[in-house]
């Protein structure tokens, strides 16, 4: 028996704006753009062919002649900027390596900058994991213990060489206290009053690092819960952006950005500084890893991923998907 569809009386209709792609794009809330995304890249001191990362799929540690293609390919796509990590081939147990004027991150920093100019602005992690015997982010005190002070001096120092290197910003992602003023006044002191502090204000002590202490080859035995923050704590964050924008931070971050949405939009809430987060090596290797074996959609997710981030408040999502959804977004029109 045929059905007669009969008219409900329903004024309002919400479905009405959902009818066409073309309806969906001219009332879409929240727009991702490659300008929004941050490109982070991997160094390898010494390396004479990029090595790929096993547990982060397409990611490699680069050459100095990867390093100036990748970064020359993420301008020419409008990505909003780059974020290096040197991978040294020796380290000391107080990282003296990052402060010197040769180190691999500098000298990345330098590669970029005489690759693509002003294009693209050029973000260096002022952090020692990658430098340190221990694998910990500042210098250890006798007891085993991270020394918040003494590693405040060793950053003032890795902030003039990062900064003489021309780097445009220098991402303090080490969760010392203090840190953010400590660089600004050693910055200000020594004439670069123009570079750009990027804090990570709300970094987390989280289990979703694992295939980034691969790409650093980090040397890290115990965990960081004394420095980065409990993965439970929500006011404690605000507490630490808000000293670190009265600090002199010009940008905050929330790392990692997934399990910390509720995070990044309470920053956003509080702060009148741009925030970012950062979509970290676990929660890009899960998407890959769910796609590779068919039980997901790559494109669809990955936009819905660094979507719900943009949505939550971030202006700024550092990712390793950065070329490839510029690219993508270009191809689309989105």
């Amino acid at each position: 028996m045929a059905y007669a569809a009969r008219a409900m009386d329903i004024r309002e209709r919400p479905r009405r704006l959902r009818r066409t792609e073309a309806m969906r794009r001219l009332v879409r809330e929240t727009h991702l753009t490659p300008s929004n995304l941050v490109l982070p890249v991997f160094v390898r001191e010494g390396a004479t062919a990029p090595v790929p990362i096993s547990s982060m799929p397409g990611v490699v540690q680069h050459t100095p002649d990867s390093l100036r293609a990748a970064v020359a390919e993420a301008a020419e796509l409008g990505v909003g900027g780059v974020m290096i990590f040197g991978v040294p081939a020796q380290r000391d147990a107080n990282g003296d390596a990052a402060c010197a004027a040769d180190s691999i991150l500098a000298d990345a920093v330098r590669w970029t900058k005489a690759t693509t100019g002003d294009a693209l602005p050029v973000i260096a992690d002022l952090c020692l994991d990658e430098f340190t015997t221990h694998g910990h982010c500042g210098v250890l005190a006798p007891d085993g213990s991270v020394d918040n002070d003494a590693t405040l001096d060793v950053y003032e120092r890795m902030a003039l060489t990062l900064a003489d290197a021309g780097a445009d910003v220098l991402g303090l992602s080490g969760m010392m206290d203090g840190q953010v003023g400590a660089v600004r006044d050693a910055l200000d002191g020594a004439g670069h009053v123009d570079v750009t502090l990027l804090a990570y204000a709300a970094k987390y002590a989280s289990a979703f690092y694992g295939p980034f202490r691969e790409a650093v080859e980090s040397q890290l035995t115990g965990d960081r819960k004394t420095y980065q923050q409990d993965p439970a704590n929500a006011i404690e964050a605000l507490r630490e952006v808000r000293l670190d924008v009265a600090e002199g931070a010009d940008l905050v971050m929330v790392k990692p950005a997934l399990p910390y949405l509720d995070i990044v939009g309470r920053v956003a809430d509080e702060v009148d500084v741009p925030v970012a987060a950062y979509v970290v090596s676990g929660e890009y290797a899960m998407i890959e890893a769910a796609a590779a074996a068919g039980m997901i959609e790559r494109e669809r997710a990955i936009l819905e991923v660094l979507t719900s981030v943009r949505r939550a408040g971030a202006q700024i999502i550092a990712t390793y998907w950065a070329s490839k959804v510029a690219r993508l977004l270009r191809t689309s029109g989105a």
